[in-house]
C-alpha cells in the first residue's frame, strides 16, 4: 500500500509546487517540474495494463527495465533463474516472452550454444522438406471404455492450482485456452469459478488431498466428484500420483494464501497451511489403482480419465501395466512429468535428486506400454520444461502424443521468476492471493498473450516438422533425434535406447527388461 501512497504524495507535492510557482514565485518550478514528471509517470504506471510490475511498483518498476537495457547479465540474475535457484535458459525465456507479445522470435548472428558439448542434441532436417501444415493436428484422447473422447492440442496449459496462482492468473490462462482451443489443467487445488468463467476446456486434476471432492476427514467424496465432473467445461480427469519437481512428497500451500475463497474451493480451514498427503488413501496396489481409475471414469460420465506421474522405478510402472492387463482396465491417457519440471515450492534435494528426467521417463512409459501391448489404447502426454516448438517435436519423437507447459505459460501471463511464490508477495500478481497485487495482472492483456504464445509455439513445431520432411506426428520417431556422446559421435535415440515392439514383454522380454518384468506384480508397488 505504501507504494501507492507514494504516488499520491508525489502528486500532492506536484500540485502544491505548481500552485506555489503560479502564485508565489516562478523559482518553485525547479521543484514542481520533477515532482510533476514523476507523479504523472506513477499515475500512468498504475493505469496501464501491459506491465504488471509497473502496476504494482509504479515509478520504481522502471529500474528493472533500465537494468535490462544497461546490463543484460543483471536481467539474467534477477529474472531468469529457476524456482530452485538454478539458471534457466535465457534464449528459451526470451522466445516465450516474444511470442506472447506477438514479436518475431528470430534472432541474428546464429546460435550461442556450444555445439561441441557432450549431450548436444539436434533434430534431423530433410533434403526434401515439405509444406507446413495448414492446421495443427489434434490428438484423440479416449480409449475403448471412454464415451466422451476429447481432441487434445499439441501444447496445453500444465497443472497449476488456484491458490498457488492468483484468481487473475487462472482466469487469464483459461481465457487464453478458450480462445486458442487448447486444454487447461486445473492443478490439484480444486475446481474454482475462475476455471469455469471463460468456458475453456479443463483437465480436472485430482491429487492426494482430493481438493474440491473431499470429505471432512480428507477422503474421496464420490458425490462431490460426480457433480463437478459433469460440468461441460471438464473434458478430462487426471489423477496425480506424483509431480516432477517433487515426486514422493505432497504439495504445500502456506496459510497466508488460504483465504476464504480458496478454503471453500479446497474444502479446508481458512488461514491454515494446507499440506497434501504424499500418497492416496483410496488405493495401495497397482490393481486397486486401475480399478479406481475405472470408477472415476464411471463417475465422470465416460469422460477420459488418466493419471500423471514422475517415473522412478521401471519395475513399479511395469506392475501397473500388469494390473491393466489383469483387470482389463486402461486409463485413457498418462502424463509423464519430468524431474526437471518446475514448481513454486519444493525442497531443493527433491528437485535435484528424485525422479527420472523427461527423456528417460517418456522412454520408460512409452516402451513399457508398447511392450505390454497397451500403447494403442493410451495417449501419452509430456510435461517438464516444454517451452518451444523444438521441445514439442523432441517429445513427440520420443513417444509423447502431446505436451503440456506450466512455466512457459506463467511467463506468458507475466511471471518474471522473482522467486517470491511462497511469500504471497509476487511482484507481478501471478502467484499471490493479495488482491492489491493480483489486480496488476490484467486478464484481457495476459489472456491474449497466452493464446499468442501457444499458437506461435505450435506453428513453430509444425515448421520444424516440415523442415524434417514430416507431414504428420505419426512419422516422428527416435531415429530423427540425435545426441553427441562421449566419443564425439552422434547417435540417434533409436540407437541409444532399447525400444520395445508391440507385445514383446508378453511374448519374450529382452534381457535388459526381463528382470524388471519378472519382479513386477500387479498386487504391490514394491520395487523388487
Amino acid at each position: 500500500m505504501t507504494r501507492f501512497a507514494t504516488v499520491g504524495l508525489l502528486t500532492a507535492c506536484a500540485v502544491g509546487g505548481v500552485l506555489l510557482a503560479l502564485l508565489a514565485s516562478p523559482w518553485w518550478w525547479a521543484a514542481a517540474g520533477p515532482c510533476l514528471v514523476v507523479a504523472l509517470t506513477g499515475v500512468h504506471d498504475l493505469a496501464q495494463k501491459r506491465h504488471s510490475v509497473l502496476r504494482n511498483y509504479p515509478v520504481l518498476g522502471h529500474l528493472r527495465f533500465l537494468m535490462e537495457k544497461v546490463r543484460p547479465e543483471l536481467q539474467q540474475y534477477f529474472v531468469e533463474r529457476n524456482y530452485d535457484g538454478r539458471p534457466y535458459d535465457r534464449d528459451t525465456r526470451s522466445i516465450v516472452y516474444e511470442r506472447a507479445k506477438g514479436v518475431d522470435a528470430e534472432e541474428p548472428f546464429g546460435s550461442e550454444r556450444d555445439m561441441q558439448e557432450r549431450g548436444y542434441e539436434f533434430l534431423v532436417p530433410s533434403m526434401a522438406p515439405v509444406d507446413v501444415a495448414d492446421e495443427p493436428p489434434r490428438v484423440r484422447v479416449g480409449g475403448p471404455d471412454c464415451t466422451e473422447p476429447y481432441d487434445m492440442a499439441l501444447l496445453n496449459v500444465s497443472a497449476m492450482s488456484f491458490g498457488s496462482l492468483s484468481s487473475n492468473a487462472v482466469l487469464a490462462l483459461n481465457t487464453g485456452a478458450a480462445r486458442g482451443g487448447f486444454a487447461h489443467d486445473t492443478g490439484e487445488g480444486g475446481l474454482s469459478g475462475h476455471h469455469l468463467e471463460s468456458g475453456g476446456d479443463l483437465v480436472w486434476e485430482i491429487g492426494t488431498g482430493y481438493f474440491g471432492c473431499r470429505t471432512r476427514d480428507g477422503d474421496f467424496d464420490e458425490r462431490q466428484f460426480a457433480g463437478k465432473a459433469a460440468h461441460p467445461s471438464v473434458r478430462c480427469v487426471s489423477l496425480k500420483l506424483s509431480q516432477g519437481a517433487k515426486p514422493g512428497i505432497g504439495g504445500v500451500l502456506p496459510g497466508a494464501k488460504v483465504n476464504a475463497e480458496i478454503a471453500s474451493v479446497r474444502g479446508v480451514p481458512e488461514g491454515e497451511t494446507v499440506i497434501s498427503p504424499p500418497y492416496h488413501r483410496v488405493f495401495s496396489t497397482p490393481r486397486e489403482l486401475v480399478r479406481f481409475l475405472a470408477r472415476l471414469r464411471e463417475l465422470a460420465h465416460g469422460k477420459p480419465v488418466g493419471f500423471k506421474l514422475c517415473p522412478g522405478s521401471r519395475t513399479q510402472f511395469l506392475a501397473v501395466c500388469k494390473a491393466m492387463t489383469a483387470e482389463g482396465i486402461t486409463p485413457d491417457f498418462i502424463v509423464v512429468d519430468g524431474a526437471e519440471g518446475g514448481t513454486g515450492a519444493a525442497p531443493l534435494e527433491f528437485a535435484d535428486h528424485l525422479g527420472m528426467p523427461l527423456t528417460e521417463g517418456l522412454f520408460t512409459v512409452h516402451s513399457a506400454l508398447t511392450g505390454a501391448g497397451l500403447r494403442d489404447r493410451i495417449r501419452v502426454g509430456a510435461s517438464g520444461k516444454v517451452a518451444t516448438g523444438s521441445d514439442i517435436v523432441k517429445r513427440l519423437a520420443l513417444g509423447a502424443d502431446y505436451t503440456n507447459a506450466a512455466r512457459a505459460m506463467m511467463f506468458a501471463v507475466g511471471c518474471i521468476q522473482a522467486q517470491r511464490c511462497h511469500t504471497n508477495h509476487c511482484p507481478t500478481g501471478v502467484t499471490t492471493q493479495d488482491p492489491r497485487r493480483a489486480r496488476a495482472l490484467d486478464v484481457v492483456d495476459k489472456a491474449a498473450r497466452v493464446t499468442r504464445y501457444q499458437q506461435a509455439t505450435v506453428h513453430s513445431a509444425l515448421q520444424i516438422m516440415a523442415a524434417m520432411g514430416v507431414r504428420s506426428t505419426a512419422e516422428l520417431g527416435p531415429r530423427l533425434l540425435r545426441r553427441r556422446e562421449d566419443d564425439g559421435r552422434f547417435r540417434s535415440y533409436a540407437e541409444l535406447y532399447e525400444w520395445l515392439s508391440p507385445g514383446e514383454l508378453l511374448a519374450a522380454p529382452p534381457e535388459s527388461w526381463a528382470a524388471d518384468w519378472k519382479a513386477a506384480s500387479p498386487d504391490t508397488f514394491a520395487v523388487g
